[in-house]
């Protein structure tokens, strides 16, 4: 099988439609519709949201937020990173290494990532390479985070 093809979404009616299958569907996808209904946005955006078609659909999606180095509290040097949010691939395209795939991308893009393990993630954020970070209260407020490191990038300790 051939690796499946990332591409960066659009943020338009079709996506946001699209978006309205998936589980995590929120917030954030509430607040791209807000924006297109306030302001004619072109389909060539800067969208954070990535995904992967089948047939023309969007079956699986991830979103990366580029985060400035001056509020990093997680790696050492302090430097921009990737916070990694609503990986989710649609149930009937699952096992077919398209979260795999996601991952991938974020990760060829070179810097640290950050995200949090959900709905009982953590295996497969280890077998991504990632690794789980101290709790630290005051700093991860409840999340469970895990990171990625590039080489040469260390936990802040």
């Amino acid at each position: 099988m051939s690796q499946p093809k990332v591409e960066r979404l659009k943020i338009n009616y079709k996506t946001l439609e699209e978006f309205q299958k998936f589980r995590e569907y929120g917030l954030q996808e509430l607040s791209m519709l807000e924006d297109l209904q306030a302001n004619i946005i072109e389909n060539d955006s800067n969208s954070p949201f990535y995904g992967i078609y089948v047939d023309g659909n969007l079956v699986a999606r991830i979103s990366l937020y580029r985060i400035d180095a001056k509020y990093d509290r997680y790696f050492e040097p302090a430097q921009d990173y990737y916070e990694l949010w609503k990986l989710e691939v649609l149930p009937q395209y699952r096992e077919r290494d398209f979260g795999t795939a996601l991952v991938n991308h974020a990760k060829s893009l070179g810097l640290p990532i950050k995200t949090n393990a959900r709905c009982r993630s953590d295996e497969f954020w280890l077998k991504m390479g990632f690794q789980p970070v101290n709790y630290d209260p005051m700093r991860d407020r409840g999340e469970n985070p895990f990171v990625w490191l590039p080489p040469g990038v260390q936990l802040r300790g």
